[in-house]
């Protein structure tokens, strides 16, 4: 049979067609969701380590994104929040990850082929002093680890990093061309087709002399009276975590030389409420007079100083507490009542506290209990307080949280129901104790206890 050739050709054609189809079918089955370009920030000019990323992705076949996962390498990751191109909050999910990693679901309001989101990171104890010891006039200096590309479960086209520290003392950092340095910046690329799960160190040591203060422990006390006032008090266990001294501390040397403990805690600004009043700070040895309070718009500005400047490794404790009205938190409809407060307070600059537990004395009679919280907390089991005038004791909320930082600083909200009647309990007692008083003076009064003798008639 004779073939042409051109039929010959068109067969050829066809067969590459059909390859051409079957490998652009096999592409479509396996595409993913790809990085197109990731840019970083880091900033460590703090004892924290706050990251921006902003990360452009697409799918590879041209599906909406619905979902992302991204991971995160800080070992001490605090707080994450992140928002889409249109600055909409995305939800954030925790999967179950390696020790050491972290694993987020986000899911995006909006399913796109192609999705430009904004992720911001905070971790506490990431950047360690190094040297651990130095002595009272020593500067401090610190050493960051951390990845010199983004650690990513994808394939990434182009990525660029920006670190920001405290000062231009850099001793040592990553070498990776490209990568340029001016003043207390470095910035580190742009890496092209970095591979997914990428993991390469980047050190920096360099100088960072602020103070490396970590509350330990922080218990935070709301007492609520139906009476218009809620008592507020805090109660404070803290350590400087930076360099420790090295040798003997000597307060001369710390009063005439100016650099003498750059890195010690001499003291710091905490803010309350503007409708703050009765405020006090003391600790063991009683109420500490080296406070300073200055009222602002929107809120007071309470410098506090410690008995002693705080180097590393030294600790301190103190108790600070003030009052606010409760109008200002506290909404009703008849007998059902709503509290919405901070559940934690600024406490000092780019604070880091490793436990926190929040207690709510509620008023005696309260029922109906329930506590909405802006993220996750541990419930501990309820309570019951009694205070002067109580009987069947106040009911008490408590619940904790560790590794918080001041992005944490967020409203809860508590519901529960109160009878107006039982305002009538404590001046009734106190009514009923006044009687039961003036009732015992008056038959005491009245009675004759002397001994006499009586003459008797014949």
């Amino acid at each position: 049979m004779y073939v042409s050739k051109f039929e010959a050709s068109m067969g050829t054609n066809c067969v590459i067609y059909l390859a051409l189809f079957a490998l652009l079918c096999i592409y479509k089955g396996n595409a993913e969701i790809v990085n197109t370009n990731v840019e970083r920030t880091l900033d460590l000019t703090s004892q924290l380590v706050k990251t921006t990323t902003k990360i452009s992705a697409e799918d590879t076949a041209g599906k909406p994104i619905a979902e992302y996962v991204f991971f995160s390498s800080e070992p001490s990751l605090a707080y994450i929040s992140v928002k889409d191109n249109a600055d909409k909050n995305v939800q954030v999910k925790k999967n179950e990850a390696a020790k050491g990693e972290h694993s987020f679901t986000l899911t995006f309001p909006k399913a796109s082929a192609k999705q430009t989101f904004l992720v911001e990171t905070v971790a506490s104890k990431s950047v360690l002093p190094h040297p651990e010891e130095i002595r009272q006039n020593d500067k401090q200096f610190v050493k960051y680890v951390g990845n010199l590309h983004l650690y990513s479960k994808y394939k990434t086209n182009s990525q660029k990093t920006n670190v920001k520290l405290s000062s231009s003392n850099i001793l040592s950092h990553t070498q990776v061309k490209p990568f340029s340095v001016s003043s207390n910046k470095i910035t580190l690329g742009p890496y092209e087709n970095v591979e997914a799960l990428s993991q390469e160190s980047l050190v920096i040591h360099f100088e960072n002399s602020s103070p490396f203060v970590t509350v330990n422990y922080l218990e935070r006390t709301l007492e609520i009276s139906h009476w218009g006032n809620i008592a507020v008090q805090e109660s404070i266990q803290m350590t400087h975590t930076g360099a420790k001294l090295k040798g003997s501390f000597s307060r001369y040397d710390f009063q005439k030389e100016g650099r003498s403990g750059l890195a010690a805690l001499k003291s710091y600004k905490t803010y309350l409420p503007a409708s703050a009043s009765g405020v006090y700070y003391r600790d063991t040895n009683g109420n500490i007079s080296t406070s300073n309070m200055n009222p602002v718009r929107d809120f007071i500005e309470l410098e506090l100083r410690p008995r002693f400047p705080l180097f590393g490794g030294w600790k301190t404790q103190y108790t600070l507490g003030y009052n606010v009205p409760s109008y200002e938190y506290m909404y009703n409809d008849g007998n059902k009542y709503q509290l919405k407060m901070h559940l934690i307070d600024h406490i000092y600059d780019n604070m880091a506290i490793d436990e926190a537990t929040i207690k709510i004395i509620l008023p005696e009679g309260s029922s109906d209990i329930r506590l909405s919280t802006p993220y996750s907390i541990s419930r501990l089991p309820n309570e019951l307080v009694h205070t002067y005038l109580d009987t069947t004791g106040r009911p008490v909320v408590s619940f904790s949280k560790s590794n918080l930082v001041e992005s944490h600083i967020s409203d809860f909200t508590l519901y529960y129901s109160f009878s107006k009647i039982s305002m009538l309990q404590e001046p009734l007692l106190v009514s009923g104790f006044i009687y039961i008083i003036f009732v015992f003076t008056i038959v005491f009064l009245r009675l004759d206890f002397s001994i006499t003798s009586h003459a008797h008639k014949e």
